[in-house]
């Protein structure tokens, strides 16, 4: 009763802050919430499956230029884009999936970081630039509230972002609860077991990889609309490691632990800057390394400990 009370506090928090906050943090808090749902992709394959990834840029690029080119080619209203861009991501992520089943560790690793690699470079594609705009990418127009809801654009895009996130997490709190979950987590810890007892590893890994690009190509939509601007170098590998690095620091294996991923990735850059314009990532570093020392399970294994130990103090 507490977690539910705790929750609708925090979904109550969320709903006020576009009305109290200025329109660039309002645009902030909205690309957490698209982060959020790249890192939850990458949390399930990472932290819950045990499958390592360095090449999810690539899927959140391949979400956002597909909402892009929907809307800019074909016309289709921003909302439609995002089940066409959760369909394609999906379906690539498990077809990469399938050869990847050969790979285990930092093969994998290499092979996810190919991907990454690879994907701004085919984005430049002379052959594609007629639907990417090749280097000069392609300009969005951000859209109104409907039904004359009394929301400017940029509160409209916060809850409009907010509900899918919302759904998202809804959908993946759910599946780890059954036995999909259990799964996922039997072929990471004990894989032989899990083989001996007729689960089979290959195809819940395909699928992991399948459901987890979803996810990243969804954040990557909603970071599309959001931004209003798609191009090539916003999905370099850069990217990939960044999406790595706030999953870390967020909490594997944690719901949680994706929403303060993505609070690290947006406003942790940021704050490096104004701390030191000309070495903004030797902060950013000391910033990561103090929080791996900290809290080497992540933020939300973290708070999780500071929780346990404060309720076992009140029993006390």
């Amino acid at each position: 009763m507490g977690q539910r009370a705790l929750l609708t506090a925090l979904v109550a928090a969320a709903c006020v802050l576009p009305f109290v906050v200025p329109s660039y943090m309002l645009f902030q808090l909205t690309m957490v919430l698209a982060y959020a749902l790249a890192l939850l992709g990458l949390n399930l394959l990472v932290g819950f499956n045990g499958q390592i990834s360095l090449g999810h840029g690539a899927f959140f690029a391949l979400g956002a230029y597909t909402a892009a080119m929907l809307m800019e080619h074909a016309g289709w209203p921003y909302w439609a884009t995002l089940p066409v861009a959760a369909l394609v991501g999906g379906i690539v992520g498990y077809l990469f999936g399938l050869p990847a089943l050969k790979l285990d560790g930092v093969y994998l690793a290499m092979a996810t970081f190919a991907l990454g690699v690879v994907t701004p470079q085919l984005l430049k594609y002379r052959g594609l630039e007629t639907w990417t705009g090749g280097s000069q990418g392609l300009v969005l127009l951000k859209p109104d509230a409907p039904f004359g809801l009394p929301l400017d654009q940029d509160q409209w895009l916060y809850f409009f972002c907010l509900g899918v996130a919302m759904v998202l997490f809804a959908i993946a709190h759910n599946l780890l609860r059954g036995a999909m979950g259990l799964n996922l987590v039997a072929v990471r810890d004990h894989p032989i077991a899990a083989e001996a007892m007729g689960v089979n590893n290959a195809r819940i890994k395909s699928i992991t990889f399948g459901i987890s690009a979803l996810y990243t190509s969804v954040g990557g939509a909603l970071s599309a609309i959001v931004v209003q601007f798609v191009a090539p170098d916003s999905f370099t590998v850069f990217l990939s490691i960044t999406l790595l690095v706030g999953a870390v620091v967020g909490g594997l294996s944690s719901l949680s632990g994706a929403v303060f991923g993505a609070v690290f990735i947006q406003f942790v850059p940021r704050f490096a800057e104004l701390v030191s314009k000309a070495a903004p990532w030797a902060v950013y570093g000391a910033i990561l390394l103090v929080l791996m020392l900290i809290w080497p399970t992540g933020v939300a294994g973290g708070i999780a400990r500071l929780r346990a130990w404060f309720f076992s103090r009140r029993q006390a």
